[in-house]
């Protein structure tokens, strides 16, 4: 099985950026993947003392779609966040100050409209992840079971849907299935994989669009009797992963 694309989302809920290659730490996310986030007003995130917390309490395509029209772009290194909405001029906001993180906040939430809740605050705390699950963690899907279900639906998805960080060809459908509870090699790196991810409304909106056009969910459930698509691993040995390395679980076995 070989990568084909890495992604990372340094907003929860907003654009995904592709990268050639990237280093996996122990027990971490990916660099910067969903670093950021828009907490809803009544939210009961504390960023001096970070919990995770379910996706509802943040800007999330679950429940907004609408975040799909914007494009955003993070600059690591200034820390400057840049989000490009369909009408109107961009906007350039400092992740790092107070008033930038205030100037992100007050734009998202305008955006959102009656979608935001409360007072809506851009947050982020260091070393914490904005993750779907509580573990921090990589997730990966095998191409062949996206096939599959757009073979049993006859229609094509556009495999951001499912914002997953690693997508990987080869292999038969559904085989990442069999890696649960078992360690794979991705590159450089070890990782454990520890569960199937369930899909969500979030995967109805098309990423191009911010139309619901699709039901994965409904789909999977009706073609395959359940609602997952690809898994979520644990980085147990850091290292190295770029696009073209091969993936395979640690007993050589590649297939069911």
């Amino acid at each position: 099985m070989r990568v084909e694309q890495i992604y990372r989302y340094p907003v929860k809920g907003l654009t995904a950026e592709a990268l050639e290659e990237v280093m996996l730490a122990e027990g971490q996310c990916l660099p910067h993947d969903r670093r950021f986030a828009l907490a809803q007003g009544d939210a009961p995130f504390d960023p001096a003392a970070p919990a995770w917390l379910q996706k509802r309490h943040f800007g999330c395509l679950m429940a907004n779609a609408r975040l799909a029209m914007l494009h955003s772009a993070f600059d690591p290194k200034t820390g400057v966040l840049a989000i490009r909405p369909p009408e109107g001029p961009p906007l350039l906001g400092d992740t790092r100050s107070e008033a930038g993180r205030a100037e992100i906040a007050a734009f998202l939430t305008a955006f959102l409209g009656e979608e935001a809740r409360g007072v809506p605050r851009f947050v982020e705390s260091p070393g914490h992840h904005f993750t779907d699950v509580a573990t921090k963690c990589v997730s990966i899907i095998g191409l062949a079971s996206l096939a599959a279900l757009e073979k049993a639906v006859g229609m094509k998805l556009d495999p951001l849907r499912f914002r997953a960080n690693v997508y990987v060809s080869g292999g038969a459908p559904w085989a990442e299935f069999d890696w649960v509870g078992q360690e794979i090699q991705l590159g450089a790196a070890r990782l454990r994989v520890f569960k199937r991810i369930i899909r969500c409304p979030a995967t109805e909106v098309n990423p191009d669009t911010a139309e619901r056009d699709a039901k994965p969910p409904q789909w999977l459930r009706q073609h395959f009797g359940h609602a997952d698509l690809g898994v979520y691993a644990e980085v147990i040995e850091g290292g190295r992963i770029a696009v073209g390395d091969a993936l395979e679980p640690l007993d050589g076995e590649l297939l069911r």
